[in-house]
């Protein structure tokens, strides 16, 4: 007798009715309701001491590019030279956006 292997099995059908049954029978919540309680908790934080925003000075050190290195035209990347695979009209592109 051949067997058919993509039909699912008699055991995980029921399994798969039953908690279909189970889902559609529970108390869930309804999604408009749990939005609004999600945007009514956003509120209270806004209100909370300490939830103030701090304006903070974000210091970075910017590094010139090298006499080695190029800024590949596709990608904007920094790379060192040895990485240049195409040069067109003035501009150099890296090995990864070429390959």
């Amino acid at each position: 007798m051949a067997t058919d292997y993509d039909e699912v099995r008699s055991d995980v059908k029921e399994s798969q009715a039953n908690s279909l049954e189970e889902l559609q029978s529970a108390n869930t919540p309804d999604a408009r309701l749990v939005v609004l309680e999600l945007d009514e908790a956003d509120g209270l934080d806004r209100d909370a001491p300490g939830g103030e925003f701090i304006a903070e000075e974000l210091i970075v050190h910017v590094i010139p590019q090298a006499d080695d290195e190029f800024t590949c035209w596709s990608c904007f990347l920094v790379r060192h030279k040895s990485q240049i695979a195409l040069e067109r009209d003035g501009h150099a592109y890296c090995a990864d956006c070429q390959g």
